[in-house]
C-alpha cells in the first residue's frame, strides 16, 4: 500500500468521542419566596412564645429563614468522566467525606462522614465529584438509609462500573438534643451495589478501608 493510500486508511478511522459532561443541578419542587418564609419564621417564633422585638432578635426571622435555604440548596456542578485507558479494575474509594443534612422528621440536622467507592468498568470519575454527589441528595429533608442509596443507585446509574459502597456515620440532633437525647451517638448505613456486594473479596477489602468488619 503507498503512504498516500496509508494515509487515507488511517484518516477514515473513526475518532473516538469524548463524552460530554452531565451539567447537574439541583431539583426544584417550587419557587422559593425567602420573603414569605421569613414572615412565617417570625409566626413561628412567636407562636412558640419567644418575641423577635429585641435588637439582637429583629433579624433573627431572616437569619433563620437564609439558614434553611443554604441548607436546602446544593451547587450544580458537571459530572466529569474519563475513558479508562490503563483498565484501572482496582477500587477507588474516597473517605471522611464530610456530610451535613436535615432529618426531614424534624428538620433538625444531621452531620458526619461518607464513604464512597466504587470499582471502575470504561470509565473513571473526578475525585471531586464524588463529594458533590453527596451534596446534591444531601441538601434537602432527608433520611440517611434513602441519601446512602440514593447516592450508589446514582453512581451506579450514571458511571456503570463493576461496583459501587457508600457507607455514612452521622450524628443525628433529633436524637441527641431533643426526645431520648443520647449524646454521642452515631448511626451507620452502608449500600453496596455490584461486585462490592457478590464477590467477597472486593466487599471485604471495600468495608474494611473504611473501618467496618468485613
Amino acid at each position: 500500500m503507498s503512504q498516500h493510500h496509508a494515509a487515507l486508511s488511517r484518516s477514515s478511522e473513526p475518532i473516538p468521542q469524548q463524552v460530554p459532561a452531565l451539567h447537574v443541578v439541583s431539583p426544584v419542587e417550587q419557587e422559593t419566596d425567602l420573603a414569605a418564609a421569613e414572615q412565617a419564621a417570625g409566626q413561628f417564633l412567636r407562636a412558640l412564645g419567644i418575641s423577635t422585638d429585641s435588637e439582637s432578635l429583629r433579624g433573627t426571622p431572616g437569619r433563620m429563614t437564609r439558614a434553611y435555604a443554604e441548607l436546602f440548596s446544593p451547587r450544580s456542578f458537571d459530572l466529569t468522566t474519563f475513558p479508562n485507558d490503563e483498565g484501572y479494575d482496582e477500587l477507588v474509594l474516597a473517605r471522611n467525606i464530610p456530610l451535613r443534612s436535615v432529618c426531614e422528621h424534624h428538620l433538625l440536622p444531621f452531620v458526619g462522614t461518607a464513604h464512597i467507592g466504587y470499582l471502575p468498568g470504561r470509565r473513571i470519575l473526578g475525585l471531586s465529584k464524588l463529594a458533590r454527589i453527596l451534596e446534591h441528595f444531601a441538601c434537602r429533608p432527608q433520611v440517611q438509609e434513602r441519601l446512602t442509596k440514593q447516592v450508589a443507585d446514582w453512581l451506579q446509574n450514571q458511571l456503570q462500573p463493576k461496583g459501587v459502597g457508600v457507607v455514612i456515620e452521622a450524628e443525628h440532633t433529633c436524637m441527641t438534643l431533643r426526645g431520648v437525647q443520647a449524646t454521642g451517638t452515631t448511626t451507620m448505613t452502608s449500600t453496596l451495589l455490584g461486585l462490592l456486594r457478590t464477590d467477597a473479596r472486593s466487599r471485604s477489602e471495600f468495608l474494611t478501608l473504611t473501618g467496618l468488619p468485613g
